[in-house]
C-alpha cells in the first residue's frame, strides 16, 4: 500500500511538472507575439521621439507653423501636424519650459506673434500679434532673463524690442531702432538687419546687418532698454553678413556671410561685446563657379566642429574649430534638396537635419560626434517651403 501512494504521490508531481512547463511554454510564445506597430509605441514611450517645429513659407491652407516626429535612434520623420496658421512665420523661438512659441513674420509690414499651447499640445493658439515696426521681420529672439523680445526687419533694415511679462507675453511698449548704410554688392543698397541674438550674459544685444558689412552691439540698461549702438565687429565690403553663432564654452563667436559665402570667427570680449577677428574661409569648392548665398550656422555641443548652410551649392560646409579659434574646412556634403535656408542638429547632436526651402522638404543626416562628418540616412519628408526647425 506504501509503494502503491508513494508512485501516486510521485505521479501526480510529475504530472504537476509537466502541465507547469506546458503553460509557461504556451505564456513565453505569446509574450512574443508583439506587431510591429505595438513594438514602436513601446518605444515611443521610452523617449525614442522627440517633437520638433517647422516654421514655412507655404501659401494658402498649408501656411503656417508645423510639429513633426523625429526619431532620436533612426532619424525618421513621421506624424506631420499643421498646429498654427500663420502667414511667413520665417523663424521661431521656443521659451525655456517649452509653454510659449514666438514667430517672426516675414509679411509687409512685418509682425511678430505668441502663441500658446493647447492642453493636450496638438495646437498653438495665438495669443498676440504685434508689429514689427519694418517689413519682412525675418529673425526672432528672447532674452537670457525671458524679458525681452526682440526681431530683425530685413527689407526695412531695422530692429524691435518688446518687454515680456512674467508669463512671456509681449507688452506693446516698442523700441524701434532703424540701421542706416549700404555696401558694395547690388543687394546691399540699404541696412538688412537679418539676425538679433542676445549675449549670453544678457548685458548686450548683437544686431547682424546683411546691408551695410556690420555686426552692431547694444549695450542693455537697467531699464531693459537699447543704448546707443557700437561696432561689434566690421566685416569686409561686400560680405553680407547673416547669421551668427556664439561657442559653447569659449569667449568665441562665428559669422556666416551670405554675399561672400565664407564664414568668420573671432573673439568676443564679454565686457565691451566688441568682437575681434581670428580666421575666415570659404564655404564652397575651389573650382565652384555657381551662384551661392550662405544662410545658416550652427556649433556642434563640444564646440569642435562647425556647421554652414549654401542656397545653390546646395551643401553643408563642415570644419573643425581649433583651440586658437582657426577654422579647417573638412567636408562639403550635398543637402539631398534645394536651397537649404536653415538647418538644426538635433538635441543630441546625433542628427542634422535640413530645411530645404525650394524642394518643399526637411532631410537627415547622421553625424559622427568623433569626427564631425554627416552622412544623408534617406529619411525625409515633403513639406512646403519650410524654413526653419526647432527642437
Amino acid at each position: 500500500m506504501l509503494r502503491l501512494s508513494l508512485q501516486k504521490y510521485y505521479g501526480l508531481i510529475a504530472l504537476l511538472l509537466g502541465m507547469s512547463i506546458l503553460i509557461g511554454c504556451k505564456s513565453n510564445s505569446k509574450k512574443t507575439e508583439i506587431s510591429e506597430g505595438d513594438f514602436e509605441k513601446m518605444e515611443n514611450s521610452k523617449g525614442k521621439f522627440q517633437k520638433f517645429l517647422v516654421g514655412t513659407f507655404a501659401e494658402g491652407e498649408e501656411q503656417g507653423i508645423y510639429q513633426i516626429d523625429f526619431n532620436l535612434e533612426t532619424g525618421a520623420l513621421t506624424n506631420k501636424q499643421h498646429i498654427a496658421k500663420e502667414d511667413k512665420p520665417g523663424y521661431l523661438y521656443l521659451s525655456r519650459d517649452g509653454e510659449k512659441v514666438y514667430s517672426s513674420n516675414g509679411t509687409k509690414p512685418g509682425s511678430v506673434s505668441a502663441f500658446q499651447w493647447n492642453e493636450d499640445k496638438t495646437a498653438l493658439n495665438r495669443v498676440s500679434n504685434l508689429s514689427s515696426l519694418g517689413d519682412g521681420a525675418c529673425y526672432v529672439g528672447v532674452s537670457p532673463d525671458e524679458h525681452l523680445l526682440v526681431a530683425a526687419n530685413y527689407g526695412s533694415g531695422s530692429i524691435v524690442v518688446y518687454p515680456l511679462d512674467e508669463k512671456g507675453n509681449m507688452i506693446n511698449d516698442p523700441q524701434g531702432i532703424q540701421h542706416t548704410g549700404s555696401g558694395p554688392h547690388p543687394n546691399q543698397n540699404s541696412a538688412h538687419a537679418h539676425c538679433v541674438q542676445f549675449s549670453q550674459n544678457g548685458k548686450f544685444l548683437y544686431a547682424v546687418d546683411l546691408g551695410i558689412d556690420q555686426i552692431l552691439t547694444y549695450p542693455i540698461n537697467s531699464e531693459n532698454k537699447l543704448g546707443k549702438a557700437q561696432v561689434a565687429l566690421q566685416l569686409d565690403p561686400g560680405d553680407g553678413p547673416r547669421h551668427l553663432v556664439f561657442h559653447p564654452t569659449e569667449n568665441r563667436v562665428f559669422i556666416i556671410n551670405e554675399l561672400s559665402s565664407t564664414v568668420v570667427s573671432s573673439t568676443l570680449d564679454k565686457e565691451t561685446g566688441v568682437f575681434t577677428k581670428i580666421d575666415k574661409k570659404s564655404t564652397l569648392p575651389d573650382d565652384y563657379q555657381g551662384p551661392n548665398a550662405c544662410a545658416d550656422i550652427h556649433i556642434s555641443k563640444d564646440g569642435k566642429f562647425l556647421y554652414a548652410s549654401n542656397r545653390g551649392h546646395n551643401s553643408i560646409a563642415v570644419y573643425s574649430v581649433s583651440e586658437s579659434g582657426d577654422l579647417k574646412l573638412l567636408s562639403i556634403e550635398p543637402v539631398q534638396g534645394d536651397w537649404p535656408r536653415n538647418f538644426t542638429l538635433s538635441p543630441d547632436g546625433n542628427f542634422l537635419l535640413v530645411a530645404n526651402q525650394k524642394s518643399d522638404d526637411i532631410t537627415v543626416f547622421r553625424v559622427d560626434k568623433r569626427t564631425g562628418l554627416m552622412k544623408y540616412t534617406g529619411n525625409r519628408i515633403s513639406l512646403s517651403q519650410p524654413v526653419c526647425l526647432k527642437f
